[in-house]
């Protein structure tokens, strides 16, 4: 599994298959699990964009809801505007311009929070993250034009498999690639020692920035799929427990483990809905779920990293 994630010639084919098997698969799915799998590959963007920021850099953000927040208002009312002028038949053909615009605003967005900020660490870090999460949830739910605290609401649905699946697949990819860099090393180092890294000749905090930057584009990817799924949004929805979710995710699947993360999104996704059965005791079971799995396996339900066997003398 790790090597898959390793080598871009076989990201690369996956993304063609996930696309090709999603785009013949759409029409035939029912359209209750069908909207669960979109829901699944959005949590994998979420969740593989974070853990380039938290895993493979070694920060500590709990701010990626405010990104994916970005990402949606921006992209929904693009898709609004348009509707009104252009009609919703030209729709399908900005929908990509409408996610990669939403993607820039909350890239920016990244490095406005990041420039500042990324030189804390730790504690000091995560606080700042979850403030900003925070003031961009308050701004949204305070702005007229944005819906103020009812949201938007008639967002034409766009967001189907290919779509979706494609997206995962280019993020998978991109962040991949990025890692497995020359420049991604970069990354690693800052995550090792940051101290080292400097006397190096590497700058910590350049590095930290290019990855929230990289993180916030994705998650805000991650929005605007979100937003032309459900068709409505509102301020409330990417409040902090969104982005503690995801963060759970992270750490359950493994920090720096893309393939790990991958699986802990699909399973924390899934849990939920197989414990509708028991509604009302739905959210106790899920928590309870959570805290036996991060006892159980702290270094992630998905981190399978053989320990070294000890030098013979």
């Amino acid at each position: 599994m790790s090597r898959i994630f390793k080598d871009p010639r076989l990201l690369l084919l996956i993304a063609i298959a996930g696309a090709v098997v999603a785009g013949l698969s759409a029409d035939k799915m029912n359209p209750y699990y069908s909207g669960v799998v979109i829901d699944i590959g959005i949590a994998i963007i979420l969740a593989v964009s974070l853990n380039l920021i938290n895993g493979h850099t070694g920060q500590f953000s709990l701010g990626h809801a405010g990104f994916m927040s970005v990402g949606a208002y921006v992209s929904a009312m693009i898709t609004l505007a348009l509707q009104k002028s252009i009609g919703p038949a030209a729709l399908p053909w900005a929908f990509l311009p409408a996610l990669v615009a939403g993607g820039v605003v909350a890239a920016l967005a990244g490095l406005l929070v990041g420039v500042p900020s990324l030189r804390l660490k730790g504690d000091y870090l995560a606080i700042v993250t979850l403030g900003f999460g925070e003031i961009i949830r308050v701004i949204f739910q305070n702005v007229e034009a944005a819906g103020a605290a009812s949201g938007l609401s008639g967002i034409p649905r766009l967001t189907g498999l290919t779509w979706t699946f494609t997206l995962v697949a280019v993020t998978v990819y991109v962040v991949g690639c990025l890692v497995n860099s020359t420049y991604g090393r970069g990354f690693i180092a800052v995550h090792d020692d940051e101290v080292a890294a400097s006397s190096m000749g590497l700058n910590p905090t350049r590095y930290k920035v290019t990855a929230f930057v990289i993180g916030a584009f994705f998650a805000g990817i991650a929005g605007g799929l979100f937003a032309h799924h459900k068709t409505s949004i509102t301020p409330q929805v990417f409040d902090f427990m969104k982005s503690f979710e995801v963060v759970v995710m992270v750490i359950l699947g493994g920090m720096g483990r893309t393939a790990g993360v991958i699986l802990a999104a699909i399973l924390l996704t899934l849990a939920p809905e197989f414990l509708r059965a028991v509604a009302e005791y739905r959210m106790i079971i899920y928590a309870l779920l959570i805290i036996f799995m991060m006892i159980a396996r702290p270094q992630g339900l998905f981190n399978f990293e053989r320990k070294k066997k000890p030098l013979a003398h």
